[in-house]
């Protein structure tokens, strides 16, 4: 592999690895500090809206400034939310205000830093020797796997420092991961030339991303609206359907290991599409992932004997390991080069929000209808969604690669007159 993609998948997982983290240790910390249950979810939902916002934001500073520069910065955007609060603590004192104000920050570096380095990713694979199957496998294995070590990573930095020694650390991961970027070339990260968007407005330069996101290419619409679906369904099951389940069967250990298989198979499937990805039809991958997952959101939405549920959460892993690298293919294939950040923060703005949406619901239906039913909701929401995915018209082609030179694209128009 060459340096460009090895230092790319480098300074990406460090920058999860240093989320992860955080994601786990903030919310005990603020406990520590505060003791009050109620105030760790006060900060989730505080932070909730500036992160969605920050994306939809952000994508339009990603569009108009260097991609490498973009993903420093909000990485260091991060690391400084988090270092922050144990200097604040040793000035005054932290109270649940200083952790909401930082949380707020660190939004604003935490969905545009996902948003940059995916934007940067078509200019990673023209310039790093190795298909895009291959860098998307390769990435979507290695967050699997960041995502089985991260939590454990900060249960044990929680036994061995303080809250404040754990945040420093953090800190330090994103900071290493912004100096891993800094030695990508700086050419990589240059905006496309010729995307005329450099004297828009940001508003325009917005609008033009939401239309090229919902009225060009029907493919980005089917796949964001997939993808959603997708997300709401597996985060009300981890959220909502399974802690409720094993706490009922007094097994609530058993949330962390079921967590684990699904990222053991997310593991195995992005390695499969590293390696097999370039051979056969990109339909038939498709496929395979769709009915994959239908069967693994099945199995799990069900409540089935535990050995089962294991199974089901291995088999949803290992199909959307292989439907989330194929889907990571076509999206910088298909978008155009110039609005890569605009979309692609405005799907991951929007995913910020369909998880707790998700979980709300299947509370909801769990509260009056019982935990059965809210299971088999949310596997019935899927079933249907990969129904509707396959008979599709506008995810049929997937083999028939776009031959537009998304460096050149200039207009949304441009864009959403060649897709009618």
């Amino acid at each position: 592999m060459r340096r460009v993609p090895l230092i790319y998948l480098a300074s990406y997982v460090l920058s999860l690895l240093g989320n992860s983290v955080a994601a786990v240790a903030l919310p005990l910390i603020v406990l520590q500090t505060t003791g009050s249950v109620l105030s760790a979810g006060v900060l989730s939902a505080a932070t909730a809206l500036p992160a969605f916002v920050a994306g939809l934001v952000m994508g339009v500073v990603i569009d108009r400034i260097n991609r490498r520069t973009s993903s420093v910065i909000t990485d260091l955007v991060s690391a400084a939310s988090l270092a922050a609060l144990p200097v604040v603590d040793l000035v005054t004192g932290l109270n649940l205000g200083w952790f909401i104000l930082f949380g707020v920050i660190g939004a604003l570096g935490d969905v545009p830093g996902m948003t940059a380095r995916e934007a940067i990713l078509p200019a990673i694979v023209r310039g790093g020797g190795l298909s895009a199957e291959r860098l998307l496998g390769i990435r979507e294995s290695l967050g699997a796997l960041v995502m089985v070590i991260g939590p454990a990573a900060a249960g044990s930095l929680l036994v061995l420092f303080d809250g404040s020694m754990v945040l420093w650390i953090t800190a330090g991961t994103s900071s290493a991961a912004a100096m891993l970027t800094l030695l990508i070339p700086r050419d990589v990260g240059a905006i496309p030339a010729g995307t005329g968007s450099a004297s828009s407005s940001g508003r325009e330069q917005l609008r033009e991303g939401w239309r090229v996101l919902f009225r060009g290419d029907r493919f980005l619409l089917a796949v964001t609206m997939l993808n959603l679906v997708l997300v709401t369904v597996i985060v009300a099951l981890q959220g909502i359907v399974l802690p409720a389940h094993f706490t009922l069967i007094d097994r609530p250990e058993m949330l962390g290991f079921v967590l684990t298989a699904l990222a053991a198979g997310t593991l195995v499937g992005g390695g499969l599409y590293a390696g097999l990805g370039t051979r056969g039809s990109r339909r038939t991958w498709f496929t395979t992932g769709m009915l994959g997952t239908a069967a693994g959101v099945g199995v799990i939405a069900a409540l089935p004997p535990m050995g089962v549920v294991f199974a089901g959460a291995f088999t949803l892993g290992l199909s959307s390991g292989l439907f989330g690298s194929l889907l990571g293919v076509l999206m910088i294939e298909r978008i155009p080069e110039g609005v890569l950040g605009r979309v692609m923060g405005t799907q991951n703005s929007l995913m910020m929000i369909t998880g707790p949406a998700g979980i709300l619901a299947a509370a909801l239906i769990g509260q009056f209808g019982g935990l059965a039913a809210a299971g088999a909701t949310m596997g019935v929401v899927w079933a249907v969604a990969v129904l509707v995915a396959l008979r599709a018209p506008a995810l049929r082609n997937l083999d028939t690669r776009d031959t537009r030179d998304t460096r050149d694209t200039g207009t949304t128009r441009e864009v959403a007159g060649h897709a009618q």
